[in-house]
């Protein structure tokens, strides 16, 4: 028989639970003291490597110091100031020159010659359209030249006065060429009848060039059949209402290749400028260099002379004004509200604006007290011209009355004269503006020099708030293949056919190809074109647009120009590459740069960092899953991301810096500051 076990008693057990409840504590103890220590020393390496990094930091400042970089820097914007002065004295030479020549083509700087120039052609009565599209081409020009003047203001040393007066000789010459447009279009009314279609019995014509589409349409039988018309030379088209088709009216689709209807700020907009050294002395030479025909601007004062006047405005001019006075213009530059600071605030501290950008319609001009009033809503059919802006040209769709038809005596053609100018006809008729009236459809046929890379926002033109609108428009059909859009409008309205102005932006990437000695390539690669353009001396030159594998727009490439008229030939053509100052607002960006010497491509890229004050080179790479501002090991930090670059950069790069002329450095940087690839890729 096996013995019993022996069992604890009750105080034995209650001896060992307290001996394990010891033990526990103990353990717990020792190791909340390791835990102490441990978090000592983590804290003790902590402060010592703040420590440590406070010294490098310390060292590296005073090593930044003492290298003077400032003074070098300097040097590098010398080249920018030869760069201007050789323009001066371009500009001068070519001054002098056209004064020699005595060109029949006024210089539209000189308020003389231009107020002649169109003086004399508004006193012309010869309204033939194809005589007013070959002095329109001149006129064209004059404007262009201007206009390039305002974009480069601060380049060109313009006073406040010559910026307004340049203005206004823009508005004048814009307002002098649709009023002789008119004139023509009202010459052609008389005598549409003497151009009958022989199977409608109605009049219709397509006259164009390279700057103008002119299309018209006369309702001479007033038959219902007849009420579409499209115009084959041009692939535009209309469908009246019946109301229409029955009346003695004319329709005009005049489209215009060129933008004379926007704000001027729009078509003015000059590019950022680089905020170097005091320029005093560069600014007094020019200021002494003695202009041919300078003394003769104070003839001007001579009663006798030519003097600026109001251009007098056709009727249609004074029912629907087309756009803002120099006045209005000026208001509204005054008025830009203040940009918000952001991390483009540092990289703007290199740089000026000398025309700044507005967004049309987005607060009052002048701003009310709203600590007690609510802000009115912004009005979502305005259109805002920061973000959308007009391609390819404008439409004046019209509807105009027919005038009395000349008459066939013999070898006397007899008209009857009305001193009205070119009459519109009212649709809907304003005596009955409660009633529901059928729309207008009209198709257009894009132009194939415009690129479209999206369906095309509609806007009409509103004189009386100086604005685009996208209301009372509807029903749009956007043909890609045929490159042509249908839509119905509730009344005759001038039309622009509208992208966003950053559909090209960030850039998928970019690259600065040297080609050889001041020769270089600069590649931009957007979701939607590649874009090359060479650089050569103090000129580049767009070598070609490729969109899905195919080189588009080829009547732009292959011409040597300066970056400014790059500039505005690429937004022209719908590709707009050129960031405003206020594009940051639309987009989410960010900044890369590596060393590029040959012409070839590039596989490593490095990741750098400027915040107005200091540049450093970062440790992450492209393929780093998160954002850190840890600076890369054995690395320096400088007051300018040039002076960064330097210490990772070659002998040879440098070299090629320092020894670039400073006309090819010039159009580098005039490139770059309009593309700002640095930010917006």
């Amino acid at each position: 028989m096996a013995p019993k076990k022996k069992t604890k008693s009750d105080a034995e057990k209650k001896a060992e639970l307290r001996i394990l409840q010891r033990e526990e504590e103990e353990r717990m103890r020792r190791e909340q003291e390791e835990a102490k220590i441990q978090d000592g020393l983590e804290e003790a390496a902590k402060l010592e490597k703040e420590r440590l990094e406070q010294e490098m930091m310390a060292k590296l400042a005073a090593k930044d110091r003492e290298r003077r970089e400032l003074a070098e820097l300097h040097s590098l914007e010398q080249k920018f100031f030869s760069a201007e002065q050789w323009k001066i004295d371009y500009r001068a030479h070519a001054k002098w020159e056209h004064y020699l020549s005595c060109d029949e083509n006024p210089d539209p700087t000189v308020l003389r010659e231009i107020n002649t120039f169109m003086s004399l052609w508004r006193e012309d009565q010869n309204k033939d359209i194809k005589l007013v599209m070959e002095k329109g081409e001149q006129v064209l020009n004059l404007i262009e030249k201007l206009q390039l003047l305002l974009l480069d203001a601060s380049s060109n040393q313009l006073t406040e006065k010559e910026i307004v007066q340049y203005q206004e000789s823009i508005l004048e010459l814009q307002n002098l060429l649709h009023e002789k447009y008119n004139g023509a279009t009202e010459h052609l009314l008389k005598t549409a009848c003497m151009y009958e279609d022989s199977e409608t019995g109605n009049m219709h014509a397509v006259i164009k060039d390279k700057n103008v589409t002119f299309c018209i349409w006369v309702n001479l039988k007033k038959k219902v059949r007849f009420k579409s018309h499209m115009f084959c030379d041009a692939q535009h088209g209309f469908d009246l209402p019946k109301s229409l088709a029955v009346s003695s009216v004319a329709v005009r689709i005049l489209h215009t290749h060129y933008d004379h209807v926007s704000p001027l700020w729009l078509q003015c907009q000059s590019v950022p400028k680089l905020e170097v050294l005091d320029s005093k002395e560069l600014i007094q030479d020019s200021k002494d260099d003695v202009e041919p025909g300078e003394e003769g601007n104070k003839a001007n004062e001579d009663p006798s002379m030519p003097v600026k006047e109001e251009p007098s405005m056709p009727a249609e001019e004074k029912t629907c004004g087309r756009r803002k006075s120099v006045v209005s213009f000026q208001e509204n530059i005054s008025s830009i509200a203040d940009v918000n600071e952001t991390g483009e605030e540092a990289e703007k501290k290199s740089e000026i604006l000398d025309i700044s950008s507005l967004s049309i319609a987005q607060e009052p001009l002048i701003q009310e007290e709203t600590s007690e009033k609510e802000e009115p809503k912004p009005d979502e059919n305005i259109v805002d011209l920061q973000q959308f802006v007009p391609v390819g040209g404008v439409y004046h769709i019209d509807a105009l009355q027919v005038p009395r038809q000349v008459k066939r005596i013999k070898d006397w053609s007899m008209v009857e004269l009305h001193n009205v100018g070119l009459e519109a006809y009212p649709y809907p008729p304003e005596e009955a503006e409660d009633a529901t009236h059928p729309p207008i459809e009209i198709t257009l046929r894009l132009s194939d020099n415009v690129m479209y890379f999206a369906t095309p926002v509609i806007a009409r033109w509103e004189p009386a708030g100086q604005q685009w609108r996208t209301d009372d428009i509807g029903s749009i059909t956007y043909e890609t293949a045929e490159k042509s859009i249908t839509f119905k409008m509730g009344a005759f309205y001038t039309i622009a056919l509208l992208q966003d102005a950053h559909i090209n932006m960030p850039y998928q990437g970019w690259e600065l190809q040297p080609t050889g000695t001041d020769e270089a390539l600069l590649i931009v690669t957007t979701v939607f074109a590649m874009i090359h353009i060479q650089i050569k001396g103090n000129q580049c030159m767009l070598s070609s647009v490729v969109v899905e594998e195919k080189q588009v727009l080829s009547h732009i490439t292959g011409k040597w120009i300066s970056p400014l008229n790059l500039r505005e030939v690429l937004k022209k053509a719908g590709v707009n590459i050129f960031p405003g100052e206020r594009s940051y607002t639309y987009l989410s960006l960010n900044k890369k740069v590596t060393e590029h010497l040959k012409a070839e491509s590039v596989k490593d890229w490095s990741l750098y960092l400027f915040n107005g004050q200091k540049a450093q080179k970062l440790k992450i790479t492209e393929s780093s899953e998160a954002f850190s501002e840890e600076r890369e090991e054995d690395s320096e930090f400088h007051s300018t991301i040039y002076h960064m670059l330097k210490d990772f950069s070659s002998k040879e790069a440098i070299d090629k810096v320092e020894t670039a002329s400073f006309l090819f450095t010039d159009v580098v940087y005039q490139l770059l500051l309009a593309t700002r690839v640095l930010t917006y890729s």
